[in-house]
């Protein structure tokens, strides 16, 4: 079972083995105030009428680390602060689970795994998460850093950005912030997926990319990848890279076929 935690909505659907949807995903919206007490039963209700798995997957809107909440922006970090989400929503819903950053659960749902790609999500604010052949880089929260005149990437371009300046003005918004973020990283491929990126209609550069927003729910299945897995958690040592299908090295251990959740 894969959950997609969101600043306005909670989603959650079931995966097969090659992390494709069973079946349409169920829905809520996001409670607030949103404490870890009254999120848990939120959850436990969005998922009672999904059919039985073996574990679950979960994409969160802050910093998570080691499967505590560093930071939640949406929800208020006080009451959040080292909160240890992966245990308790093990507990709560009776599986084992994974979790992570809800961009970068995205993220290993769209990227092809070769060069620098870099995932940026529009939703209720802007997420962020970036790959390097496949490989997960120490999380970076553009979210909050500031961008232009002052105003952070979710000021800037988030949801509130979209629905008080209108479209037109939010297009360029955008199409500023994915120049300053190619400066910053050089990258190879950037992918704008979450919510909102479905109201871009602008022309895009070249090696700029939309996505659904489903990658955020099919992501998931890729936490239960060992090799990936022991890259996020750190403390055992990276295999090295097997050959992808065309003999070449690098292809990341992420792209082996996944194992149900």
């Amino acid at each position: 079972m894969a959950i997609d935690i969101g600043g306005t909505g909670l989603k959650a659907s079931i995966l097969d083995r090659y992390g494709r949807m069973i079946l349409d995903p169920v829905h809520l919206p996001t409670p607030y105030p949103c404490t870890p007490r009254i999120l848990l039963g939120a959850l436990v209700k969005l998922t009672a009428p999904l059919p039985s798995h073996d574990r679950i997957s979960i994409g969160f809107p802050g910093v998570v680390r080691g499967g505590r909440v560093v930071t939640a922006p949406h929800f208020g970090n006080k009451a959040w602060r080292g909160y240890p989400l992966e245990a308790a929503a093990s507990e709560r819903l009776k599986r084992p689970a994974r979790l992570l950053n809800d961009a970068e659960v995205q993220g290993l749902g769209i990227i092809a795994g070769r060069g620098l790609e870099v995932v940026l999500t529009l939703g209720t604010g802007v997420g962020s998460a970036v790959f390097a052949d496949g490989w997960l880089a120490p999380h970076l929260e553009l979210a909050h850093h500031p961008l232009h005149n002052g105003k952070t990437y979710n000021e800037y371009a988030g949801n509130e950005a979209l629905h008080r300046h209108g479209k037109k003005k939010w297009h360029r918004r955008v199409l500023n912030m994915i120049e300053i973020v190619e400066s910053l990283l050089n990258y190879d491929v950037l992918y704008l997926g979450g919510g909102n990126a479905r109201h871009l209609t602008v022309h895009l550069p070249r090696n700029v990319r939309t996505a659904s927003n489903a990658n955020g729910i099919t992501g998931g299945i890729h936490l239960w990848d060992e090799a990936f897995w022991h890259n996020v958690r750190g403390g055992n040592a990276r295999p090295a890279a097997p050959m992808d299908r065309q003999g070449v090295h690098g292809a990341p251990p992420r792209r082996k076929r996944p194992t149900p959740a």
